[in-house]
């Protein structure tokens, strides 16, 4: 499922990143890659503020939906 589609607290894994070269690069840099582990910390109207290893980052809804967990 999409990181969107998480709830403020849950904590999940990173099974897949889709989209362009450069969007899966940026998100790599920002420290989402594959089988790293993430805490939503809040949810705002889609926008997602998240918890990666030990940066708290937010991303918006299009980026969020690129990012595939379990």
């Amino acid at each position: 499922m999409p990181l969107t589609m998480t709830k403020a607290g849950d904590t999940v894994t990173i099974r897949k990143i889709t989209g362009k070269d450069e969007v899966r690069q940026h998100l790599a840099e920002l420290g989402f890659v594959v089988g790293e582990t993430v805490t939503v910390v809040n949810e705002i109207s889609g926008n997602l503020i998240l918890q990666v290893k030990e940066a708290r980052i937010a991303l918006d809804k299009t980026l969020a939906m690129r990012i595939i967990v379990a």
